[in-house]
């Protein structure tokens, strides 16, 4: 009895640094993280390009109906024709949903919330990403059969994933913030 005691103490204790590295990773990679701006040319190998898709099926969905869909752009003439900004290697996912994109709220939220995985997890693997929703009554007027969303759905967002240029990072590409101070009441 004693051995298995000592045994799971010491298991504990070399297992407690590995889980609280992770939370601070994935702590910092929130509280860093920026919309970039500065993209640079270059294709992103299929292997990330999947991790950031999974990233975005993982993402909760109200009672768990994950009604969304990804359609991944990676023909820069189209991308081009959506986002002037476009850069050639740079995908553009378009995440949709079900309905009209206006009053399915629900189906708004599951897709916002997988918009923000993908965005995440394109920044946890180096690159950079940017969310874009400016484009999207254009995309679902003149785009939704190019770029074959299915029949009922219509675009949420893009989110925009590539290189980026030179260095940058959180403190000098990422706009200001407005204090905690301003946003949060404690009650």
């Amino acid at each position: 009895m004693k051995k298995i005691f000592f045994l799971t103490i010491v298991l504990f204790l070399l297992f407690v640094p590995v889980f609280s590295q992770q939370n601070s990773a994935a702590a910092n990679l929130i509280l860093n993280h920026y919309a970039a701006r500065n993209f640079a040319t270059g294709a992103i190998p299929s292997s990330d390009l999947d991790t950031i898709i999974k990233a975005g099926i993982r993402a909760p969905s109200a009672a768990n109906r994950q009604s969304w869909h990804f359609t991944v752009v990676q023909s820069f003439d189209l991308a081009k024709q959506i986002v002037s900004d476009a850069v050639s290697g740079n995908v553009l996912i378009v995440v949709s949903a079900q309905g009209d994109g206006k009053t399915n709220g629900v189906q708004i939220l599951d897709c916002a919330l997988a918009v923000q995985s993908i965005y995440l997890a394109a920044q946890a693997l180096g690159y950079g990403s940017r969310i874009y929703t400016g484009p999207i009554d254009t995309v679902n007027s003149r785009f939704k059969t190019q770029l074959g969303l299915p029949s009922g759905y219509n675009a949420v967002a893009l989110v925009k994933v590539g290189k980026l240029q030179g260095q940058v990072d959180a403190v000098s590409a990422a706009s200001s913030r407005k204090s905690a101070q301003d946003l949060v009441t404690y009650k």
